[in-house]
């Protein structure tokens, strides 16, 4: 369905970072860039792929691609040009702000939100509108055949939002005659350059949609399906299970064949039985996990293969999404437990698999061993279940005995967590672990840094510190490194967002805590400063959302397991003197289910696993968490389930949405709706944060409500971020004077 686009050592990310810099120019941007795409395309011929995916290739995302490919771009960006236009609509410039950006269904993948008006009118635009049809003559030069793949029509509108001066009623689907009408115009090029088939991915399928939602999908399909110069069209969704009556109406459609994944929505099954089978139609059935990396179970590939079979004409095998989501290659990681190790597959041996599985279906001989038992932690497990009810005292009292504790003003101010991650700081962690520096050497750098950032802090005036995190490589592969039942790559590198990449670690087994994580950095700054200090945890749900998890027992279960080993931590913090603690859960909307019936339970289990880990801290001590860049407001009660002290909330670069559902919503908790956006190199002036806060101070009282930045400023430079928090400051004390 798609292929990782990074690059196996991420040259694409080094590349586009050098060009941000001035340091190449865009021809040598686009020549890494063709590079990639063209050992992409060999690289799966060679493994006997039968069909290669292509326009899966993207600088930033296969969203924005998409807003520029059909000229959706917002007037405030048309001055600009070619890459700069596009790099502006994704990251801002000096002058402008980004498009808002946001996560891709319950992935820990961003894409950019498009912004559409009333008056839209899509186009196929110049240049770069011919992107999927360059790259198939691009691939076709190379002697391979490809099959583009596009963002499809009702999954791209229903993901934008209109432009905020819209009028009251408007919804981008209203656009959608137009928008396929632009589909088509690209389709008949596609055909004309020799296109034999086109992907439309419509992942938005695997959520619930409305009446008006599934006619739409039906309209756009019979016009593109009923085109008299096209190529077939397969129609692929994934993330879930589609339900039947969706299924019937893309049936109905001339579409020839559907993709469905039948790992993330083993529904599948049923769907397409209670459909009454897709008769005259290809089911590509997604077999092999595209999310995660364990290796597929072959028993269980044969069964859902051969029950299709009586349910559908023709039966091929694929990826159940795109492998962006997995690393490229598992060749690199020589250093992983060999026991480990045999379980998991990455993206190269995902499309191994996919062509032995398919060999093996036509073969009386297994292809692969059974996958290896996991073995159990008793003592983990007996620990759980000698626990009791997770909850704090009431609310009133906490606030009380925190208000004398700390002595905070009213608006404090405080950031997220993270500092800037200089290339110093880097260099001094990577020659610690490669040995080059002892342990000593490596203590005293991170002492020196963490000084430095406390004396910084103090300087600007803030209310609340952090120690800045500079020990750590990423807020969850940090923490995985020191608990037991994890394990962590060397190379296993995964897009985020843009340049951003990740190494998510690898829960194999059951977790535990054996001694503890951060106390001692934290321990070290509060000591700098009579200021409190914050200690800085990543939650339970996060830890399992941007981690690859075991797929042998229940996702409740295991966030179970992570949370007693934070709840462990805490008390360690609380000892060595810490009064706030931050644990941070940015993942918990994204992990929601996109089935509003199965929401309920998964909210559950999470809202418990943050309540194990926080509930035994005092009264006085002050629990903090942070969530960015998804739709919170869908979630606001269980936020508030949570019942973390303060919670801080992305709300600059999604232009103070959230506010209006704090309204309505009476929330009783500190809130701080982060009032500017840390991922575009903009400093915002002190007077754009203090008409923020006036407008958050709308909807929360001056004594429950906190200042601070979007997100953490690890991806940020020191010039920009000192600039960025002294107006922060300002623009805090100017509001706390008036309120």
């Amino acid at each position: 369905m798609g292929y990782p686009r990074i690059g196996a050592r991420r040259e694409l990310k080094f590349a586009t970072e050098n060009y941000w810099a001035g340091r190449i120019s865009a021809e040598e941007l686009e020549a890494t860039a063709r590079s990639l795409r063209g050992s992409v395309w060999t690289e799966l011929r060679d493994a006997g792929l039968d069909t290669i995916p292509s326009n899966t290739f993207s600088f930033y995302d296969q969203m924005l691609d998409t807003t520029v490919m059909v000229d959706a771009v917002p007037a405030r960006y048309r001055d600009l040009t070619g890459l700069d236009r596009y790099f502006a609509m994704a990251r801002g410039t000096a002058e402008l702000p980004p498009l808002e950006m946001t996560k891709w269904f319950d992935t820990n993948y961003h894409y950019i939100v498009p912004e559409l008006a009333l008056d839209a009118r899509f186009q196929l635009a110049d240049g770069s509108a011919a992107k999927p049809v360059a790259e198939y003559v691009e691939a076709r030069k190379l002697g391979i055949e490809t099959r583009p793949v596009l963002v499809g029509p009702l999954t791209y509108l229903l993901l934008a939002k209109p432009k905020p001066d819209s009028p009251d009623g408007f919804t981008p689907l209203d656009l959608l005659d137009s928008l396929v009408e632009t589909y088509a115009e690209l389709l008949e090029r596609l055909a004309g350059a020799g296109a034999q088939w086109v992907q439309f991915d419509e992942p938005v399928l695997a959520r619930d949609l409305s009446g008006r939602e599934t006619d739409a999908l039906v309209r756009a399909y019979q016009r593109l399906g009923g085109l008299s110069s096209r190529p077939k069209i397969l129609l692929a969704t994934y993330f879930g299970a589609v339900t039947a009556a969706s299924l019937r109406a893309i049936a109905a459609t001339a579409v020839e064949a559907i993709g469905l994944d039948f790992v993330a929505g083993p529904g599948n099954i049923e769907s397409v039985a209670s459909a009454g089978g897709l008769t005259r139609k290809i089911v590509v059935a997604g077999v092999v996990d595209g999310r995660n990396v364990w290796r597929a179970d072959p028993a269980r590939v044969k069964s859902t293969y051969a029950v299709l079979l009586g349910l559908a004409d023709k039966v091929e095998l694929s990826s159940s999404c795109s492998l962006l989501h997995v690393p490229v290659d598992l060749e690199s990681e020589t250093a992983l437990d060999p026991a480990v190790r045999a379980r998991l597959a990455f993206a190269r041996q995902k499309v191994t698999e996919l062509v032995a599985l398919a060999a093996d279906l036509r073969s009386e001989d297994p292809w692969a061993t059974p996958l290896p038992a996991v073995p159990a932690d008793p003592q983990v497990r007996a620990r759980l279940d000698a626990l009791g009810d997770a909850r704090r005292s009431d609310r009133a009292v906490r606030f009380a005995a925190q208000r004398a504790k700390l002595g905070l003003p009213d608006l404090a101010t405080t950031t997220i967590g993270s500092f800037p991650q200089t290339a110093e700081i880097r260099q001094a962690r990577a020659d610690h672990k490669a040995g080059r520096t002892d342990e000593n050497a490596y203590i005293a750098a991170m002492r020196n840094e963490i000084a430095r950032v406390i004396r910084l802090q103090e300087g600007l005036g803030l209310d609340v510190l952090v120690h800045g995190e500079p020990e750590r490589n990423d807020m969850v592969q940090y923490f995985a490194e020191r608990l037991d039942g994890y394990a962590a790559t060397d190379h296993g590198w995964v897009q985020s967002y843009g340049t951003r990449c990740v190494r998510p670690p690898i829960l194999h087994g059951d977790v535990s805590r054996p001694r503890p994580m951060s106390v001692e950095w934290t321990a070290y700054a509060q000591s700098l400063t009579p200021k409190p200090v914050k200690g800085m945890l990543t939650g339970p749900v996060t830890m399992l959302a941007w981690s690859f998890v075991r797929d042998d027992q229940p996702l409740a279960e295991t966030a179970r397991q992570v949370a007693l080993a934070l709840r462990d931590e805490i008390a360690d913090l609380e000892h060595a003197g810490i009064g706030i603690i931050q644990v941070d859960e940015p993942a918990l909307r994204e992990l929601l289910p996109l089935r509003e019936a199965d929401q309920e339970i998964y909210l559950a289990w999470a809202v418990q696993a943050f309540r194990l880990a926080t509930s035994g801290a005092a009264d006085a001590t002050q629990i903090h968490t942070h969530m960015c860049y998804s739709e919170f407001g869908e979630i606001l009660s269980p936020i508030a389930d949570l019942d973390a002290d303060v919670t801080s909330i992305e709300a600059a670069r999604s232009h103070m949405e959230l506010l209006p559902y704090l309204r309505a919503a009476g929330y009783a908790n500190g809130i701080g709706p982060g009032v500017y956006d840390i991922h575009s190199p903009r400093v915002p002036t002190a007077e754009e944060i203090e008409a923020n806060l006036r407008n958050a101070l709308q909807a929360v009282p001056a004594d429950r409500l906190w200042v601070n930045p979007d997100c953490g400023l690890k991806t940020r430079d020191y010039p920009e971020t000192e600039a960025a928090l002294a107006n922060m400051v300002i623009a805090a004390r100017n509001a706390r004077a008036a309120v």
